[in-house]
């Protein structure tokens, strides 16, 4: 079985894949492309540009160009725009779904979910007129009045991961650009023909050239959004060293940066919890998308006396997994997306095992006929993974269930307060006096109480804590507004009497 990646021969006659700047589809200055593969097939559908420095100063340009005429333009007609975007999102959701698929490996129902979240931004950001509004205090002293509002912070860029290539991207550009921002877009090179799509439909709603513009690209995109002195804010999802990068830049830099980085979600059984609900809840969550999701559960957290059973539940629910093509009828799981992924994931599991884990079902080497050269891991399940192994340790960001044996609840909220990572967690029980405490006590931005992915609705923030997040705000919801706009306070007094001279001592009110 070869594990190497595919070589791949650029010359050939590929689908490529642009920029979109200033409203028109563009090449890369630098004649740089990449390939971009189905992973189910595992060779090249296409080559998207790589962009440069050169490139992304025209994305600035452009921006700062239409930045003006956009922020002032009245919150209900920006909405309007987004109104009409949501219904050619509406119109389009099939045909952005069928990219990921191509492009990413997930089931295509998976991806119709994906699509379907990121409408949810949307119709969320529609709302922005009432969302922007500000705070009026009459009279606060005599013939003085105060009020506060938010005004938007100019050109902000996104940097987005490949494991949600519709969605991610749809966390921040709707609210910013809803806000009055102009925004740049750096979507993943591996997955990168969702970015082009948004940028067609956004321009058939109406919104005019230079607001939205794509850069594909890689990290000299990236180095060169960091560094450009016009780029107010960046937000970012990814990898914990990749968003502790961005973050450290981007603030030396002066700009506003969220910056969301890796995950270890654990999710907590107890003795007491629907076994079948719980069994169901992991296999879907530890297994859709083949693990590729900062919300994916990694380990299961047995509690007491119900670790022999879940773990004989899961090992027969994992052997039993549907893999093949995203496209096929009844897959529940596609492959992962790149040769080096697979690789890497592959690689763990052997380190897993080699370290002491008890490996129950063993998901390297597997191979879907007629698709033998896909990127595809079998699902994988391990017990008795220890706190110190490295398949507890690093996020795997692939189909790997690790199960941790514990002796009470004391103990399952010690073991997951201990992990660096702090993004989302879960706990299956029938006691709600267990479940409250739990939530209480927990270190972890996300909580589900039998629920196996506690992802907010649009109207909530989504974000982690600890090493998952760095920056102040989570993103989407009240905290998007708040990270693409700041506040303004205004003091006014109109004059109405004789002036009573210099006043030399700090103001108070009277």
């Amino acid at each position: 079985m070869n594990l190497q990646p595919p070589r791949v021969d650029l010359e050939l006659d590929l689908e490529v894949i642009p920029h979109c700047i200033n409203g028109l589809e563009c090449l890369p200055s630098s004649g740089r492309y990449a390939p971009v593969f189905n992973p189910a097939l595992g060779h090249p559908i296409a080559k998207v540009a790589l962009g440069s420095v050169e490139d992304v100063g025209l994305a600035v340009a452009a921006a700062e160009k239409a930045y003006p005429a956009w922020s002032n333009t009245p919150p209900l007609t920006r909405a309007r725009v987004l109104f009409n975007y949501l219904h050619l999102m509406q119109q389009h959701a099939d045909q952005f779904a069928a990219l990921l698929t191509r492009e990413h490996g997930k089931t295509f129902a998976d991806a119709q979910g994906e699509v379907a979240r990121g409408i949810e931004i949307v119709e969320f950001a529609c709302g922005i007129p009432h969302l922007l509004k500000g705070e009026f205090s009459d009279q606060i002293s005599r013939g003085i009045d105060a009020c506060s509002f938010r005004q938007p912070l100019g050109v902000v860029a996104g940097i987005t991961p490949f494991n949600f290539p519709v969605m991610v991207p749809m966390w921040m550009f709707p609210i910013a650009i809803a806000c009055g921002n102009t925004f740049i877009l750096k979507p993943s090179e591996r997955d990168p023909s969702a970015s082009v799509l948004h940028a067609t439909l956004l321009k058939q709603a109406g919104l005019p050239d230079g607001v939205f513009n794509v850069v594909q690209g890689d990290k000299i995109v990236v180095d060169a959004l960091l560094e450009h002195p016009s780029v107010q804010a960046i937000s970012f999802v990814g990898s914990t060293p990749i968003a502790e990068y961005i973050y450290s830049r981007g603030t030396a830099n002066g700009k506003r940066v969220q910056a969301l980085g890796g995950a270890k979600n654990h999710m907590v059984v107890m003795p007491d919890a629907d076994l079948q609900m719980a069994v169901d809840a992991l296999v879907g969550a530890a297994f859709g998308s083949a693990g590729e999701r900062c919300m994916a559960i990694s380990v299961a957290v047995a509690v007491g006396n119900v670790a022999d059973t879940l773990v004989a539940a899961l090992a027969s629910r994992t052997r039993a997994l549907k893999i093949d093509d995203g496209m096929a009828d009844g897959a529940e799981m596609g492959p992962v997306v790149s040769a080096a992924a697979k690789q890497r994931i592959e690689g763990l599991i052997g380190q897993g095992s080699a370290e002491g884990a008890t490996l129950i079902v063993d998901g390297r080497g597997f191979e879907v006929v007629g698709r033998e050269n896909g990127f595809f891991v079998g699902g994988t399940l391990f017990d008795h993974v220890e706190p110190a192994m490295t398949i507890y340790q690093q996020e795997i960001f692939g189909p790997v269930l690790c199960v941790v044996r514990v002796a009470d609840i004391a103990s399952a909220i010690a073991l997951i307060n201990g992990h660096e990572y702090g993004n989302g967690v879960a706990i299956f029980t029938r006691d709600g006096g267990v479940a409250r405490e739990f939530v209480r006590q927990i270190q972890v931005g996300m909580v589900g109480v039998n629920m196996p992915l506690p992802v907010p609705m649009a109207f909530h923030s989504f974000g982690g804590w600890k090493r998952s997040l760095f920056g102040d705000h989570h993103v989407y919801g009240p905290e998007g507004v708040r990270f693409y706009t700041r506040t303004k306070a205004v003091m006014q007094r109109w004059p109405n009497t004789a002036s009573t001279g210099a006043e030399f001592a700090f103001p108070q009110l009277k």
